[in-house]
């Protein structure tokens, strides 16, 4: 597991260094990203899907710490 990791983004021609940080990396495979909102916006799943898009990998979670219960903030992609 790795924290707060760098993900660069690139195609044939263009390398870029976009800035993008992962909360949580999780086996290489799943990317989880940490919130404390009152309220997941649906913007918060978009950076998640922008985030599996440039990684290139295919499982995401977001959690959401500002919850009563843990079970009803977090999300899956």
């Amino acid at each position: 597991m790795s924290s707060r990791k760098r993900c660069r983004w690139s195609t044939r021609d263009v390398k870029l260094d976009c800035g993008y940080r992962l909360d949580l990396v999780v086996v290489e495979k799943v990317i989880v990203e940490v919130k404390a909102m009152e309220r997941l916006a649906p913007i918060h799943e978009a950076q998640l899907l922008s985030y599996l898009r440039v990684s290139g990998k295919s499982v995401g979670v977001i959690i959401n710490f500002h919850v009563r219960l843990l079970k009803n903030g977090s999300r899956e992609s």
